[in-house]
């Protein structure tokens, strides 16, 4: 695996380097960050702490990867770096996981959400058995259209759903009949 730097300078306001590397990796995957750190920090004569991966990309099917890395002067200007940035930089064995506790937090709701649209598609139903009965009355069907519009509201959603069962029953003996 070889390496150039194509692009290269420095951010004195930052205390960094800036560099652009095209790391060469013919007949293997795209390498991984702690790999192109390592060969960065050889190639700058820094140690590794200062040295971060913004980014690395390769075309589909090529076999060069850009990269943008960060080559910082001392620890204390390397303060700047992102927590996210700095996670990514581990062992994947030794990153810090935050979406195990935001997926749990998600999965109680997940679980309710479903039995709301199972309720929306029984509503949804006698709605149209609804338009099915009385295509001919359009007055009526004007105002529903804005008591509808006005459902996103929570306290109005109760009484709606009350009024559709209403007319979802005198709407199923027509059809039977």
């Amino acid at each position: 695996m070889s390496f150039e730097v194509v692009e290269e300078h420095t951010n004195n306001l930052l205390g960094r380097r800036e560099a652009k590397l095209v790391v060469h990796h013919e007949g293997a995957g795209t390498p991984d960050r702690l790999t192109v750190r390592k060969l960065a920090s050889e190639h700058f004569k820094t140690p590794v702490d200062r040295v971060f991966v913004r980014s690395i990309a390769t075309r589909t099917g090529g076999s060069s990867a850009t990269c943008m890395v960060e080559i910082y002067q001392d620890e204390k200007s390397a303060d700047i770096v992102p927590a996210y940035l700095k996670n990514r930089m581990l062992p994947k064995d030794q990153r810090v996981a935050k979406k195990k506790t935001e997926e749990e937090k998600p999965a109680a709701p997940a679980a309710k959400a479903p039995k709301p649209a199972a309720e929306k598609k029984a509503e949804a139903k006698p709605a149209e058995k609804k338009e099915e009965a009385k295509p001919a009355p359009a007055k009526e069907g004007k105002p529903a259209p804005s008591k509808e519009a006005k459902p996103p509201a929570g306290k109005e959603e109760k009484p709606a759903a009350g009024k559709e069962t209403k007319p979802a029953a005198k709407a199923e003996p027509k059809p039977k009949a």
